[in-house]
């Protein structure tokens, strides 16, 4: 099969979950299919095609410069049997690679624009381009992949007219030989973080969807022995950029221990601050899977997490982590949890313990692409 997998992160401009799942899923498809991945960037290599926004759209609302790449990669397929996109980034160039080509369009929904409001603090009228190309995507796909039951319920929820017959779950992955226990402790102590203390550890984007603001408000009354450690970057706006950096002075001021890293690290320094985080924290008000979750499993750590969308089909309540409701006393829910971890040491270790060994059984990439290649060829064969 020659397949064309479109989406706008790729190594190595990779900041969120979604770009994770490109990347592994890519790496595995590679032995089962014929892969050309398109994606933004500059350049090309070997099985990598990378688009730029149309320059004369510089400066133009970004959802206008995502039309640009969008209709480049749809130009560029010519030669493939089927296409694959991830996010409304490349959903409708999937859509017109479709209706140019006369080829099937597969595509990963994961997060849905409907259930994302405050995006239009971010795009402006750009929200409603984005929304209108993820609706006319899903609903003309030949099959949607939703990342977990709780996304396909929401898919056929704000898509009615959706076949549901054409809505397919495959979960997101891990790598558990990349995320795996690090006995090291340099990049604590490049970063300052006394190995001696337990932290508390969040990583992610600053976005509301991510929640970090309740973070920030929470971990003011936790044990004051506990640092805090917040892996965040690329906000999303300037209003919460400002809004992050105000609750995060506040919090400097009122307890000592607070490490800022303003920029997603490498890897291999995320995997040492996941393995030796007492607890890692998943605050989102919306999450289709959550991906991190499963990265800080597969470091042993105990996770305390919201109990919203996809995230208690990762996190196992009360075993591998514990969630909390997303409700009026999320807040002080969260400081509740994120005490009862760092009280007990044992109990934790055994959270940690199960994590690890739940992320390697059930979420291998090497199963999600088999999964993802078989649901190719059902589609290729006129099913659905």
């Amino acid at each position: 099969m020659r397949v064309g997998l479109l989406t706008r992160e790729y190594p190595p401009d990779v900041y969120g979950g979604a770009g994770v799942h490109v990347e592994f899923l890519a790496r595995e498809l590679r032995s089962l299919v014929d892969l050309d991945v398109h994606c933004w960037g500059e350049g090309r290599a070997d099985g990598v095609v990378r688009h730029r926004p149309w320059s004369a759209l510089d400066g133009a609302n970004d959802a206008l410069r995502t039309f640009s790449v969008d209709l480049s990669m749809a130009a560029a397929l010519a030669d493939r049997q089927l296409v694959h996109s991830h996010t409304w980034y490349a959903n409708l160039g999937g859509h017109v690679a479709k209706l140019l080509h006369g080829v099937p369009h597969v595509m990963t929904a994961h997060s849905l624009e409907p259930l994302r409001p405050w995006k239009a603090e971010q795009l402006g009228g750009g929200y409603a381009l984005s929304s209108w190309a993820e609706r006319t995507a899903i609903e003309a796909a030949d099959a949607v992949i939703a990342v977990s039951g709780a996304m396909r319920a929401d898919i056929l929820a704000c898509y009615p007219a959706l076949d549901a017959a054409r809505v397919h779950v495959v979960h997101n992955g891990i790598d558990t030989d990349l995320y795996r226990p690090d006995p090291g402790t340099d990049v604590l102590t490049r970063i300052g973080i006394d190995p001696a203390r337990p932290y508390v550890l969040f990583v992610g984007r600053i976005t509301r969807q991510k929640g970090v603001p309740h973070l920030l408000r929470a971990v003011r009354d936790i044990d004051p022995a506990a640092q805090v450690v917040l892996c965040a970057g690329a906000p999303d706006t300037p209003e919460i950029d400002r809004e992050f950096r105000e609750l995060h002075r506040e919090l400097s001021r009122g307890r000592d221990g607070v490490h800022w890293i303003p920029r997603m690290l490498p890897r291999p320094e995320v995997v040492q601050l996941l393995t030796h985080a007492a607890v890692f924290v998943c605050p989102s008000v919306y999450e289709p899977l959550g991906i991190v979750n499963l990265e800080a499993m597969a470091c042993g750590t105990p996770v305390v997490a919201s109990r919203v969308g996809g995230i208690p089909e990762v996190v196992e309540d009360g075993k591998t982590g514990v969630l909390v409701p997303v409700d009026d006393d999320f807040e002080r829910g969260l400081a509740r949890a994120l005490d009862d971890v760092l009280g007990d040491p044992e109990g934790a270790r055994s959270m940690g313990e199960a994590g690890r060994e739940r992320a390697v059984g059930e979420f291998g990439w090497d199963a999600v692409a088999r999964c993802t290649a078989r649901l190719y060829a059902q589609v290729l064969e006129g099913g659905r």
